[in-house]
């Protein structure tokens, strides 16, 4: 046995409960289509929310999701993309709030590279939000990276 603590890829243990945080910020400007947020390599576990930074806004009446292929909504259900609205944390369908319980953001067990994506039911126009992906890797090649 190596340790009793989880280690990164170079040995360094990892003693926060989250493991490790990556961060992508992405602004929308007549954004359409599924959106890369994260690109995943082997075996992972995480969780995924959202901090919006500019109020979102789309004329198409859109809804937005994260998740993975085939579960496009595994990790933020589908939301109004209206109800984004800056400095509101997004990690469920309704963003109402600046402040909020740790707890409230469910850990999810992801397998073989599947990326996280976010996904618009319509066009989005403006607004803001960065994305917070904290995670552990499963498999000796378990690692995130924004897109």
């Amino acid at each position: 046995m190596e340790s009793a603590l989880r280690r990164d890829a170079n040995k360094v243990p990892l003693q926060d409960v989250n493991g490790l945080t990556t961060i992508k910020a992405i602004t929308f400007a007549t954004t359409a289509g599924a959106q890369t947020l994260f690109t995943v390599t082997g075996d992972v576990i995480l969780r995924v929310f959202g901090i919006c930074k500019t109020d979102v806004a789309s004329a198409g009446g859109c809804n937005v999701v994260v998740g993975v292929s085939g579960d496009t909504d595994a990790f933020l259900t589908s939301t109004d993309a209206t109800l984004l609205a800056a400095n509101e944390i997004w990690h469920d369908n309704s963003p109402d709030a600046s402040i909020e319980l740790d707890s409230v953001s469910v850990t999810h067990i992801v397998s073989n590279g599947q990326d996280v994506i976010l996904t618009p039911s319509a066009t989005l126009n403006s607004g803001a939000v960065t994305f917070y992906c904290q995670w552990r890797p499963l498999s000796d090649n378990g690692e995130i990276t924004a897109a």
